[in-house]
């Protein structure tokens, strides 16, 4: 099995390929495709056969499809869209696009046909509040959530919704919000593969919330917060995306100022973590990614431009660097997907 990693440079207008060995993790370049208009984020339908690119600048969400062999990109279409997009997401179905919109507020959902086209106008454009940074469908695909961050940005909240995947609309649930205690500020999450549960970077909070998951009514009630942080640092720091290996073992969550990379082992019965470590990253790791058997993960410097290369040790999660790639300006996010 192969992989091929996908790269977004919002400052080089670039979608960057690399191809990925499986066994050293070690990333050779593939070319790159043009997008103009800041692209930013990334997401792939279930069936890997369709790849949605949000270019933030015009705004727009661009659909391509992927060729199966060589994992090269064709553009499909464009969809405007009414603002920029943060964050893209397929339901299960890939029938669906989800988006969420961090200076309008809103989330979105619009209809993708057999092509992988994106029809426009949308299914839901959804007042919710400034700050929206995220959005998926859980695994049953009946429920979706939408962090916000907080800090004077936003509500300090996550939005919770039932989605009907027949029709792709989002009705608030019940309660509306979950609120995070401290001004945490959530802002994006990840479900674990295998418990009831999901775990949400929390932006200025610099920390990572664990939440039970109730899957027969679509709400979250948290359970533990650890920081991000050693005790001792006092600088300016965020977080940002996060990242679960597929045997849920272990979470990984960047720290944009202290620049690292935080580890949390996951108990495998009750789910909660435990510090595991925190190793350094290039300067305001903004976006990171796992290869999909969980044995590397990636984090770009988005002030250096550099991707950081690691081996994750399957006992401890502790992370080796074995390599470090300049890619371009601004890499936004860091997309890994299996070829062939």
């Amino acid at each position: 099995m192969s992989f091929r990693m996908y790269v977004t440079l919002s400052e080089d207008d670039e979608i960057l390929m690399f191809g990925v060995d499986p066994e050293s993790g070690a990333l050779v370049p593939e070319g790159g495709v043009a997008v103009t208009g800041r692209p930013a984020p990334l997401a792939v339908d279930p069936s890997g056969k369709f790849m949605f690119v949000g270019r933030r600048d015009i705004p727009a969400v661009s659909s391509y499809s992927i060729d199966q062999a060589t994992g090269d990109l064709a553009l499909i279409g464009t969809a405007p869209l009414e603002s920029d997009p943060c964050y893209l997401a397929t339901d299960n179905t890939g029938k669906f696009l989800l988006s969420s919109y961090y200076a309008a507020g809103r989330a979105a959902v619009h209809r993708i046909d057999d092509s992988g086209a994106v029809h426009t106008p949308p299914v839901e454009w959804l007042a919710t509040g400034r700050g929206a940074h995220s959005i998926q469908t859980d695994a049953s695909n009946t429920f979706a959530f939408v962090p916000h961050i907080a800090g004077g940005n936003g509500p300090n909240a996550i939005f919770q919704f039932k989605f009907d995947q027949v029709t792709g609309r989002l009705t608030p649930n019940t309660p509306a919000t979950v609120t995070p205690e401290d001004e945490a500020g959530p802002r994006h999450y990840c479900f674990h593969p295998k418990l009831d549960m999901l775990y949400v970077s929390n932006e200025q909070g610099c920390s990572v919330t664990g939440y039970n998951f109730d899957r027969s009514n679509g709400t979250l009630e948290a359970f533990q917060t650890l920081s991000t942080l050693p005790d001792d640092y006092e600088g300016r720091n965020s977080c940002a995306q996060i990242r679960i290996t597929p045997d849920g073992k272990f979470v990984y969550a960047p720290n944009r100022g202290h620049n690292s990379i935080a580890c949390f082992a996951i108990d495998e019965t009750t789910g909660r973590m435990t510090a595991a470590g925190r190793f350094a990253s290039e300067p305001v790791p903004r976006a990171i990614g796992l290869e999909p058997n969980g044995r590397f993960l990636y984090a770009a410097g988005l002030e250096s431009g550099k991707l950081a290369a690691y081996r994750i040790d399957s006992e401890s999660g502790a992370l080796e660097p074995i390599g470090t790639y300049t890619v371009g300006a601004a890499p936004m996010w860091v997309l890994i997907t299996e070829r062939g």
